[in-house]
């Protein structure tokens, strides 16, 4: 199918998208690099990780009311001005010497706060930009461009900027943001409001987390997602000490390695709409689920650099078709004034799940040694896909099976 056949506007938000995430991808090498530089505390490296994902469980059902009741234009422009704003700050800190672990936390938080409202405000804008036909394909593009930017280009261009000077990474992140900033400025008026189902009822925080949990299929799915962002934050957090210490690499050779997983993970969001298609949603989400905490394993059996390859490489993979069949059943499923609070619950779930697992992980490598977060992995790799797999047969009728 053609590119144009998802339409100038969704294109210019997948510009705009992709920039953002070509800023986290640089973040996503040089957050782990500035926090290693900075301390040798593998809790101290994980809090900042974990950071990152702690705002969910803060303001991520707020921003859920914020997407229900204003614009996504406005709410994408004004979180990454913010961005840009913390950013510029932070590279100022690292170059003048002043930066300190707590003030690298602190950033991240200050980031991630800012991404709640952003990301779902952006999820409640694709159903405005395409058909319903074509939401697994516009979700397959959203996600390969998330792919290229946060590790693909971005990794390996945060490794290079952090080798020439700590700041520029974190400054080149302010200027492609600030970019994004204009291009979401461009979108049609149809992003500039929303409509609760019911004019003027209270929009409510909780409102989406009751909907939610309330439907044993979403709900079900909501858990045994946050449980795997949970097993891959929780290996991926100190992914950075396992790289040096067992695979000898450095900071161009870890921005690298997480560069190797991008073709597999372009290739999964490329191929997410022809697997549903085949297989249906339920068994699509069942196998992703093991793949991606599965994988990990690998590197507590055969810890060198071939294996690191193929774990990261298939993780992306998985971890790609995931997200896109589970944004597709939740577009599909969510009444249009409730998508803010409900892809704020489920979110929120996930990234509260994410930083304890960050955390977690470096718990456990720091008590049983770095190989203990894959083997945490591997046991999240069995439980999950097995309790979906039981819950969502037989998918209530109307569901994507």
């Amino acid at each position: 199918m053609a590119r144009n056949s998802l339409g100038r506007p969704f294109w210019t938000f997948w510009t705009a998208a992709t920039l953002a995430n070509l800023g986290d991808g640089i973040r996503l090498a040089a957050f782990p690099l500035l926090a290693a530089a900075l301390s040798s505390d593998p809790r101290a490296v994980a809090g900042v990780a974990a950071a990152q994902f702690l705002p969910w469980l803060v303001t991520g059902l707020y921003a859920g009311v914020l997407a229900d009741r204003r614009g996504a234009r406005a709410l994408l422009a004004a979180t990454d001005a913010a961005r840009v704003v913390v950013l510029v700050t932070l590279a100022v800190a690292v170059a003048t010497g002043g930066a300190t672990i707590a003030l690298v936390v602190a950033a991240a938080f200050l980031l991630g706060a800012a991404e709640t409202v952003r990301d779902t405000a952006a999820q409640t804008a694709i159903p405005r930009l395409v058909p319903d036909a074509r939401l697994e394909r516009a979700n397959g593009r959203l996600v390969a461009g998330e792919v290229v930017g946060n590790e693909f280009v971005g990794p390996p261009l945060g490794a290079v900027l952090f080798a020439t000077g700590a700041a520029l990474p974190f400054a080149v992140n302010g200027a492609s943001l600030a970019l994004a900033v204009m291009l979401v400025l461009s979108l049609p008026l149809t992003l500039a409001r929303r409509t609760p189902v019911e004019p003027g009822a209270p929009v409510r925080a909780w409102d989406g987390l009751r909907w939610l949990v309330r439907r044993p299929v979403l709900r079900t799915l909501a858990f045994t997602v946050a449980a795997i962002a949970a097993a891959d934050s929780a290996w991926f957090a100190i992914f950075v000490l396992y790289a040096q210490q067992n695979l000898g690499l450095h900071a161009l050779g870890f921005g690298l390695l997480l560069a190797t997983g991008a073709a597999g993970g372009v290739a999964g969001s490329f191929a997410a709409d022809r697997l549903v298609g085949a297989f249906g949603h339920r068994h699509v989400l069942t196998w992703s689920m093991a793949s991606t905490a599965g994988f990990p394993v690998l590197l507590v059996v055969a810890p060198n650099l071939v294996a690191a390859v193929v774990v990261v490489t298939a993780t992306s993979a998985a971890f790609a078709v995931l997200n896109v069949a589970a944004l597709a059943v939740r577009q599909r499923l969510v009444p249009d004034g409730l998508v803010g609070r409900v892809v704020a619950a489920s979110r929120t779930l996930t990234y509260g799940c994410s930083a304890l697992g960050a955390l977690t992980g470096g718990v456990l490598a720091a008590a049983a040694g770095t190989g203990a977060p894959f083997l945490f992995s591997a046991v999240i790799a069995v439980a999950a896909p097995l309790a979906w797999a039981i819950v969502s047969r037989p998918v209530a009728p109307g569901a994507p099976a």
